[in-house]
């Protein structure tokens, strides 16, 4: 990111670009927020279009460049052709932990005298004349703090020459130090001296349902258990793809070795690698050796959730680890072998991701040795009665009450219901009754909590009789839907705001406003 380097004279006359070349970046406005006029002094030049339209002075652009800069959520920094900072929004100094003051007008090695020339993104930028999107750093800032930011730095062109260079940074500190501890805990479980016996949460006996369709996908959950080979777990979401992954695990040759899971979703690409494969000292700055997922799965058996959300190359590089049975640290150049078994799942169905280009499809067939379709709960209804009896045993002594039985007006209501969260969304829906009852012992219609549906939007919509305030019947409606897709999507607040199509701040603060409990 930094660059190590010497400025030229401070004094040094300002060249300020022809309102030509502006009228040409001002698509850059649109796309990143930034504009660069180049400016080191307040030279009274005016800028006139090619036609004698409007006139604006140099000063008037640098204003306008910092204000667009302000709004903007990521870090930006921009520096002048000899490293020198020219803009520095505040979301900048955040994420680096120091003060705008600290680097505006300062020469890059010192304001950030940590970072060496070959680290530095802002030196390949300018020298070199290379692009670099979404490259992780850690670094200590001034004070010597470490931070950990991925960086996208491009150069300023002009006449084949880096008259600048524009960054922009996302804070991920707290991501990476919860990788890491994820990591060092993961670790700890494997050292001998304090393994304890794991806890089988899945096992066969949990896969409730006499669904044919159903009964199938268990029964070659079962044959699979038997052998070593990949799994690959199609099965929409709340289907239940991790309680097979378990029970496969747990029923099978390697029940007494290690059981692993990573949601390839949960982390940004460039902490994944580290997270599965491990790190090298030495290999990147404030790099450690730490073994990753694959190492402390060896022997037993590594779940990848959402495979298809996991990057391009980052799936290519798992294809050769499938390959040759062995893995090679980030930043390391040691290869070490592995023997782990492989279950891999996703929500969509796999052609569908491989034409959409999220799953290789080199690697889909690789993994899919052994095949598994988990079938929607809408398409196995009558397993229903069975289940809801599973969820009231559970649930009574979750909540230490006693509802053993349900009226047939709630089992009604029940089977009629199309479940989008699947088997998920009916635990959810039995454990909010049971939680709401108090001393009834029979959960009727009354005491179910169902989920408002889709179609009884439109007919609240109908009812509505336009005499009443319009914001307070929007936000009702708001606060209706938000909370059925938090029940459908099982209180998962990520996924809800996937769903929604939201930022995952934007929720949290409607979930506070509404006082949704997640």
């Amino acid at each position: 990111m930094k660059i190590n380097g010497g400025g030229q004279n401070r004094n040094s006359v300002t060249r300020i670009l022809p309102f030509s070349q502006v009228q040409k970046n001002l698509h850059s406005i649109k796309n990143c927020g930034i504009l660069l006029v180049k400016r080191r002094a307040k030279i009274p030049v005016r800028l006139k279009s090619e036609t004698g339209g409007a006139v604006l002075q140099a000063e008037g652009y640098r204003k306008i460049i910092e204000e667009l800069i302000k709004l903007i959520d990521a870090g930006v920094y921009v520096v002048d052709e000899d490293g020198v900072g020219l803009f520095y929004n505040d979301a900048m100094a955040a994420i680096e932990q120091i003060n705008v003051e600290d680097v505006l007008g300062k020469e890059f090695h010192k304001a950030f005298p940590g970072v060496g020339l070959n680290e530095s993104t802002m030196y390949q930028a300018l020298k070199k004349h290379v692009s670099i999107k979404n490259k992780q750093q850690t670094y200590k800032n001034l004070y010597g703090k470490e931070v950990t930011t991925v960086n996208s730095t491009v150069p300023v062109m002009e006449n084949g020459k880096a008259i600048a260079a524009v960054e922009v940074a996302k804070d991920i500190t707290n991501i990476r130090t919860m990788s890491d501890t994820i990591l060092q805990l993961q670790e700890k479980k494997r050292k001998p001296a304090e393994v304890k016996p794991t806890i089988k949460r899945y096992t066969f006996d949990d896969l409730v349902g006499r669904n044919p369709q159903f009964v199938t996908a268990v029964e070659r959950a079962q044959r699979a258990a038997d052998n070593n080979a990949s799994v690959f777990i199609y099965g929409e979401t709340g289907t239940g793809k991790e309680l097979f992954s378990q029970s496969i695990h747990y029923g099978g040759r390697r029940k007494n070795k290690p059981f692993l899971a990573q949601n390839c979703a949960a982390l940004p690409s460039t902490l994944l690698e580290g997270i599965l494969f491990g790190t090298a000292k030495g290999g990147f700055t404030g790099a450690v050796d730490r073994a990753g997922l694959f190492e402390q799965a060896n022997g037993g058996t590594l779940l990848l959730d959402e495979v298809s959300a996991m990057p391009y190359d980052l799936q290519s590089k798992l294809l050769r680890v499938l390959q040759e049975d062995y893995i090679r640290r980030v930043g390391g150049t040691k290869d070490i072998p592995v023997d782990v078994r492989i279950i891999a799942t996703v929500n969509e169905h796999p052609e569908k991701l491989i034409a959409e280009g999220k799953l290789r499809k080199d690697l889909y067939y690789r993994m899919n040795v052994v095949n598994i379709s988990i079938p929607p709960l809408r398409n196995r209804l009558d397993d229903i009665p069975l289940l809801t009896e599973k969820f009231l045993e559970k649930h009574n002594e979750r909540f230490e009450k006693e509802v053993w039985m349900v009226a047939d007006d709630a089992l009604n209501r029940l089977c009629e219901y199309d479940y989008p969260g699947n088997v998920r969304e009916l635990e959810n829906i039995i454990m909010q009754s049971i939680s709401m009852a108090d001393r009834e012992h029979v959960l009727t219609e009354k005491l179910l909590q169902m989920p408002m549906q889709i179609r009884a939007i439109g007919a609240d919509a109908e009812k509505w009789d336009r005499k009443g305030p319009l914001d307070e019947y929007l936000a009702n409606l708001e606060k209706e839907i938000i909370r059925e897709v938090m029940i459908t999507e099982g209180g998962n607040i990520t996924r809800t705001a996937q769903v929604l199509k939201m930022k995952r701040q934007t929720l949290q603060h409607k979930l506070k406003k509404y006082e949704i409990k997640d």
